[in-house]
Parts: C-alpha cells; structure tokens; sequence
C-alpha cells in the first residue's frame, strides 16, 4: 500500500510499504478516506535527524472499517469511523479518569508496527476504546469538519476547558493556525464573552473572525501583550497557547490577567523543560501570590478551636540577633521553620 514516510527533516516521500493488516484480537483494519496533516507533523518536518528507516507519518483520518479481530466488540466491518490522534484501551485507570491520552496500553500512530494516519489504511489497536462509529455515509458534506474531530477541534477545545472559559470571560487565543482557530470556536460554545486572536495572517484572522473571534490582535511580543492589556481589563481571564514556541508561551502568561487560567495545547518548543514536561503529562499548574485574607475568616476558626495546629510547622525559636542563623540553618535544612521572639 502507499503512505507516507518521512527520512529527516525536508525529506517526505510516499512509497510502497507493506499492507497495513490485523495483528492483535483487540485490531481494526481501517482503509482511510480522509485524512490530514496536523501543525505537529511541522516538528519533525523542521528538525527531524536522519533516519534511515524512515518514520510513518499523519494522525488525523477517517475510514471504513475492513476488519476487525475477534476481541472487537464495539465496531463492525463497514463501518465509517473516525479515530482519535492516539489510541486507547478505554479503560485503564487514566482513560476512565476522562485522559485517553495518558492510557497505560496506548500509543501514536506510525510508532513502532502502527501505520501512520497518511496512508491507505491503518491497522488500529484497541479498536474498542479508540474508533468512534459515525452516523453518516463517507461522502456527506459534514466530512472535513469530522476529520477535525480527529485532533486540531478537540485540540482546541481541550485548550478552553484547560483555561477555565466560561459564560462571560474574555478569551486570549494565542496563534491562528487550525488549532487556534479551533479553540475560537470552541470558547464561544463555552459562553466567552471576548474572544481576542493573536495571530498575524489576514485570511486566518479572517476565518478567527467568523468563528465568533471579536478582536484580532496582529502585534507580537510586547506589544501584542500591551494591546492586550488595551481591550481588556488588564488582561484576559483564559488564555489558549496553541502555537508551542516559547515565545508564545511567554506572551500567554503576559496577557493572563490576575487570577486567570492557561490552557496550553501547542506542541512544546522544548520537551525537556519544566513546562514541557507538565505539558506531555497534562498536570495542571496553578497558583501564585496567595490571596490570604480572602482565606481568613474560613481557617480562623478552626484555628481557635484548636481543629487544626499548623503552629507545629516552627521547630526552632531565637531572637532578632539570632536570624543569620536561622537562615543559616533553613537553608543547611537543620531548621524547617525558624520562629523570631523578642
């Protein structure tokens, strides 16, 4: 069968590869009819090393059913399904905890002995937790906008949900690529009241715009966030990185206002820094300054009535001439918490 088979960065080729055909009882042979490239798909197309096998590529596709193994109880031959970018078992302990993407028997497709979306047919594991049996004929005019269901809407949607929009918020979406575009449509579902677009390319913006998008902003770095600050209340309440680069993320958490959420979905820069590695796991970071008064009157009286002792957290006492000390031994970890009496 033909797919698609990338050697190194710039170097893509469709070529004869062995017929995608089941493997596991838990299999579904998928002969695609629809599929895409993802913005993904750009990283490896851009750095990839050379590799001499080359890599399957492509993850968004739609297709009919061929055959299925004898384990498969949820599709049948015929069917027309649409498949999530990663495959799932639907029941590990992530997957009911509503994150397929973290199942404990998953995986990518074009990893391994799994065929790449960008191809003639895919052989899908776990075919139960995975395919999403359609309700309309192959050719139906709603096809392009369910391929998007495959990945870049979802995508954009978990970006929303991520950032906590809601009914009356106002929306910082960072990036007009298909994701960023995605998650304009899917914070006005939510209710976003202001739904502001970063991006810089006039049909994209264009498009922003027909999804509900009301402001377009085309600067980038600090003035991108400046003209933030303008048409909002000194920042937004959600904000969506759906671009990946550093810069982006830089820019999201400028244009957040005090209290505000980020839902990131752009694919990292850098797998390897503190916030790719929260971003593969989906860990969610929050926090800041704490907002200790508003905390008071909820914690005093447990405090009063003794409920609770976070007293116990001092282990040494010493007067104000005793304090280089302290710090001395805070930080040689003699001390946990060094308390200060006259």
């Amino acid at each position: 069968m033909r797919a698609t088979v990338m050697y190194e960065a710039g170097d893509v080729r469709v070529e004869d590869v062995p017929d995608a055909g089941l493997i596991d009882s838990t299999d579904a042979l998928v002969r695609v009819t629809r599929a895409a490239i993802c913005g993904s798909d750009l990283w490896p197309y851009k750095s990839m090393p050379r590799d001499a096998q080359g890599r399957r590529m492509g993850h968004e596709f739609i297709g009919v059913v061929d055959a299925v193994g004898a384990d498969v109880e949820t599709v049948d031959v015929g069917d027309l399904v649409v498949s999530p970018f990663l495959w799932s078992d639907g029941s590990c302990v992530f997957c009911q905890e509503g994150l397929p993407s973290s199942c404990l028997h998953g995986g990518r497709y074009g990893w391994g002995d799994v065929d790449g979306g960008q191809g003639e047919a895919v052989r899908v594991p776990q075919a139960d937790g995975t395919l999403v049996v359609l309700p309309v004929g192959a050719d139906d005019a709603l096809m392009p906008s369910l391929l998007t269901l495959t990945d870049v809407m979802g995508t954009g949607h978990h970006a929303a949900v991520a950032a906590k929009v809601g009914h009356g918020k106002t929306v910082a979406v960072v990036g007009d690529g298909a994701v960023g575009l995605c998650g304009v449509i899917a914070s006005k579902r939510l209710g976003a009241e202001q739904v502001i677009l970063l991006g810089s390319n006039p049909e994209r913006t264009a498009l922003g715009q027909a999804f509900g998008a009301t402001d377009i902003v085309t600067e980038r770095g600090e003035e991108a966030v400046e003209r933030v600050r303008e048409l909002t209340d000194d920042g937004a309440h959600s904000v969506l990185e759906c671009v990946g680069l550093e810069q982006a993320v830089e820019t999201a958490l400028a244009i957040a206002r005090p209290g505000g959420a980020i839902g990131r979905v752009g694919v990292p820069e850098q797998d390897a820094t503190s916030t790719g590695v929260a971003f593969w796991k989906n860990a969610s970071i929050g926090g800041g300054p704490a907002p200790v008064r508003a905390y008071i009157e909820e914690l005093l009286p447990d405090v009063l009535e003794g409920r609770i002792e976070p007293g116990r957290v001092f282990d040494r006492i010493g007067s104000i001439e005793d304090v280089p000390d302290g710090y001395r031994a805070m930080n040689d970890r003699e001390v946990l918490k060094f308390e200060i009496r006259p």
